[in-house]
């Protein structure tokens, strides 16, 4: 199987080296090799796939982000002129229009594949609750492939799409990635239109990302998102451009980890294994790991199956439920019937509750950059999971469930195999609009634990934890919005760019706050005679991603070189002389790390 990434698709394109009808061909054939992973509900026929290749026969591949991109679809999200089942026939519509999500992307220039299984109303994180078949793993048919968005994740990971949306109310977006070796993106809430698809509970759905890498993720993230005033839940993507730290940072990252007595394996000596030695080699990489209190968390997460919530799943099918329960898969029925008889007084004691372990909760995310768990604790076969559908399934949540209700961002991805071959990997999770950060964090954890694509490669063997080059790579000194953890970093880490060192400049220049934002960026200025010393990190980019990183700066902004306060010349961020007119000089101690949180 060839690369699915975005990078080696529009390589290939440009190239000549293939069409987007030739990829739509390859996976339709390719989708019959893997019939017995009951993946799809609806694939597009050449027909169906027609008019979304006519629409890009004459748009040069430059001028869309996603050009000739094929992609999944979860079932419960609309794609116009295909039935809508949510995993229940007798509920299933055609839609006239597209998601509002589904629209962005195809006007990016991606095309869909088709529509993917998932449990029955997006209830479930295992993949077995479907009446269109259990879907199985893509690593080995006898274990769970994880759900909701269980085909959405195994499409991805059997190179049958580039990228996939799935859903994430409770872990559907990550469990799946966790189990199929893919970097799963669950955003902050109300960051993806909701328009178009079928809630399973409205005020914390999120519509979610499958990719095979960060950066894929970061890319699809940037044609999904977007404010829709149809969707009462929507809301701005609005860069903080406030530091976390107020003091100067070493460019050492924290991650929040939970204690011994609170990690939780049900059994599964691999996972345990994979965990600790995943929180090796970070440890052995110069990140701190600091251990946090989860039983809040925890707390919070027994909330949503366990309190009112519930109720919320019961608005979303109430008319089929009523009258025709049988519809429903029992283990289905069994999970949202109850939620008819909450009372409104449940509901409120429970929100109480919740607003306190929100700040206590909040509390302990001030001194670190993310929350590092297990995104599952344990990868259950099929046979298991069905022997105890409703505790295992809830097993799967341990380390998900209070994500939506504490309104985080998190990202699933990848770390290593099993002895068996099973993927393993961990989640991030952050505040709310953290979700460049994170995917930022993300490519960092990627560059120190690189990964095989694919399914060819399952053995232990295919896992190297080998460390970067540093051949062909430029250093790159940043002052501003491309500092460690601030809003334009993920332009240096998507390019698999690492931090190398924090220090200053000589004492030879000035900073002024340019015009415009946000995001807010700096200008540098040299001036040997009234000059003082500027805090800068520098960042190796790889040489071959060096020049679509300067096509992104805009004026008065350039790459040009700057000195250390070692003597050391390197490439850095400068600004034209017109650029400062009129701004503000940035003299606070700090930087502009200091300049940014007197905003």
């Amino acid at each position: 199987m060839k690369s699915m990434t975005l990078t080696a698709l529009r390589e290939a394109y440009l190239s000549n080296k293939t069409t987007p009808a030739d990829v739509l061909a390859d996976i339709r054939e390719r989708s019959k090799k893997y019939a017995d992973h009951n993946i799809w509900i609806h694939a597009l026929s050449e027909t169906e796939l027609q008019p979304y290749l006519e629409r890009l026969e004459n748009k040069p591949i430059d001028s869309l982000p996603l050009w000739g991109i094929p992609f999944a679809v979860k079932d419960n999200i609309d794609l116009a002129q295909v039935p809508t089942t949510a995993g229940c026939e007798a509920f299933a519509y055609t839609p006239q229009d597209h998601a509002k999500v589904v629209q962005q992307l195809i006007d990016a220039g991606a095309i869909p594949v088709g529509k993917t299984n998932l449990d029955q109303f997006a209830t479930g994180l295992n993949g077995t609750r479907s009446p269109f078949g259990e879907c199985h793993n893509a690593f080995n048919l006898d274990y769970i492939s994880g759900g909701s968005s269980s085909g959405s994740a195994v499409a991805v990971a059997l190179g049958l799409a580039s990228f996939s949306l799935g859903t994430d109310t409770a872990g559907s977006g990550r469990v799946p990635a966790c189990f199929n070796n893919l970097v799963g993106l669950k955003p902050s809430r109300g960051l993806l239109s909701a328009t178009g698809l079928v809630p399973a509970c409205r005020s914390l759905d999120c519509i979610s990302i499958f990719a095979l890498n960060s950066a894929d993720a970061n890319a699809v993230l940037a044609c999904a998102e977007g404010y829709d005033a149809a969707d009462g839940y929507s809301r701005e993507n609005t860069y903080s451009n406030r530091a976390r730290h107020f003091g100067e940072r070493t460019g050492r990252l924290t991650f929040g980890v939970l204690p011994e007595a609170q990690l939780k394996f049900f059994g599964d000596k691999g996972y345990e294994s994979a965990y600790r030695k995943t929180l090796d080699v970070l440890k052995n990489s110069g990140i701190t790991l600091k251990e946090i209190d989860y039983e809040p968390f925890d707390e919070v997460a027994r909330l949503l199956y366990e309190g009112p919530w519930v109720s919320e799943r019961y608005i979303a099918i109430e008319e089929l439920i009523t009258t025709n329960p049988d519809a429903l898969l029992p283990v289905i029925r069994t999970i949202i019937e109850p939620g008819g008889e909450l009372k409104a007084v449940d509901l409120f004691r429970a929100e109480y509750r919740l607003e306190a372990l929100k700040r206590i909760c909040a509390a302990q995310l001030e001194d670190i950059d993310c929350v590092l768990t297990p995104t599952a604790g344990r990868l259950f076969t099929i046979a298991e999971l069905l022997e105890e559908p409703i505790k295992r399934n809830s097993e799967l949540g341990y380390y998900t469930n209070f994500m939506n209700l504490l309104d985080m961002a998190s990202v699933a991805i990848p770390t290593s195999f099993t002895d068996e071959g099973l993927p393993f990997g961990v989640t991030l999770a952050g505040p709310a609009l953290s979700d460049r950060a994170l995917l930022s964090i993300a490519q960092r954890i990627q560059n120190i634990i690189p990964l095989p694509y694919g399914t060819e490669k399952t053995t232990p063997e295919a896992n190297s934890y080998a460390p970067i080059s540093d051949q062909n790579y430029i250093d790159v000194a940043v002052c501003g919005a491309h500092l460690d953890g601030l809003p334009l970093n993920w332009q240096l880490t998507e390019r698999g760019a690492r931090l190398t060192e924090s220090t200053t400049t000589s004492a030879s220049y000035r900073m002024y706050a340019l015009a415009g934002g946000p995001p807010f960026r700096p200008g540098l200025i040299r001036d040997t005679e009234q000059g003082a010393e500027i805090q800068v990190e520098i960042w190796r980019v790889p040489a071959a991603e060096f020049g679509s990183f300067v096509a992104n700066i805009p004026a008065p902004l350039g790459i040009g070189k700057v000195e250390l306060a070692d003597g050391r010349w390197v490439s850095s961020f400068i600004c034209e002389p017109y650029g400062i007119e009129g701004a503000k000089e940035i003299t606070e101690l700090g930087g502009w790390r200091r300049y940014c949180a007197s905003l």
